[in-house]
């Protein structure tokens, strides 16, 4: 049987301010991006998010980004390497005491807006973030694109990568993601969403934003938990995946670790 992950960006909120549908998305997915109070969320909203993951047998994430709180961590910032390393690992180490003390293993690290789309393309971003995970946990799974500099940084710093792709975002030629800023780079169609995450697990292609066919490897599914259709996506794709005889599991069993 085929198998992928269906994961989901969590705990996004801060203090006052609440972002997404947390409890109601979990039962839908198998893994959680949690944030770790760069980009969103606080210590409060951490403990939280993972309590809820654990009570839903949903395995947890580190979702490390640019501190930017106000800009959400999707404003490009220049750090040196030294400086996204060092966050890297700090962000890691707030996430993983949380882990402990809920008595549940972290799964995986992918970074966040801005960083990530930076690391995509950029070497230097990609060996930082690399340096950071394999300082903090060389066992955590790097989540990111394949056939991306990300990729092979993983490889490098003989982290294991799982590739991810997007149930909620339009592609460009090149594999990377259409800028938030231009149109159509959100998919906010529930069925376009569901037929295009159908032909990525099971044809290994999407159709970017020019109507031309990439190849893409998705052993694990993106859906943002801070759109408003993110509830409705998580449903529909969820089942159309089981309806298609495809599994739903955690990333660490799409690729076979143990």
């Amino acid at each position: 049987m085929k198998k992928t992950d269906l994961n989901c960006d969590l705990g996004e909120s801060y203090g006052n301010y609440k972002c997404g549908m947390d409890e109601e998305i979990l039962p839908y997915i198998s893994s959680a991006n949690v944030a770790c109070g760069f980009h969103a969320s606080d210590p409060v909203v951490m403990q939280k998010t993972v309590h809820l993951a654990k009570q839903d047998g949903v395995r947890i994430g580190a979702h490390p980004g640019f501190p930017d709180l106000d800009g959400f961590g999707r404003r490009k910032m220049e750090l040196t390497p030294e400086e996204i390393t060092a966050m890297i690992i700090y962000q890691i180490g707030a996430l993983s005491a949380f882990c402990s003390a809920n008595s549940i293993p972290m799964q995986h690290v992918k970074p966040h807006g801005a960083l990530y789309n930076m690391a995509v393309k950029n070497p230097a971003v990609a060996d930082a973030i690399c340096a950071g995970i394999a300082a903090a946990d060389p066992s955590l799974i790097l989540l990111a694109p394949c056939a991306s500099e990300m990729e092979r940084s993983a490889r490098q710093f003989g982290l294991p990568f799982a590739g991810e792709v997007f149930a909620d975002r339009a592609y460009e030629d090149d594999g990377s993601l259409v800028a938030r800023s231009k149109p159509g780079a959100m998919i906010t169609d529930e069925d376009e969403a569901v037929e295009r995450v159908i032909r990525m697990v099971m044809e290994g292609v999407v159709t970017t934003i020019t109507g031309r066919e990439i190849p893409v490897h998705a052993d694990s599914i993106c859906i943002h938990g801070d759109s408003p259709a993110a509830l409705a996506f998580a449903k529909k794709i969820h089942a159309a995946l089981l309806a298609q005889e495809i599994s739903i599991v955690p990333i660490k069993e799409v690729i076979g670790q143990k």
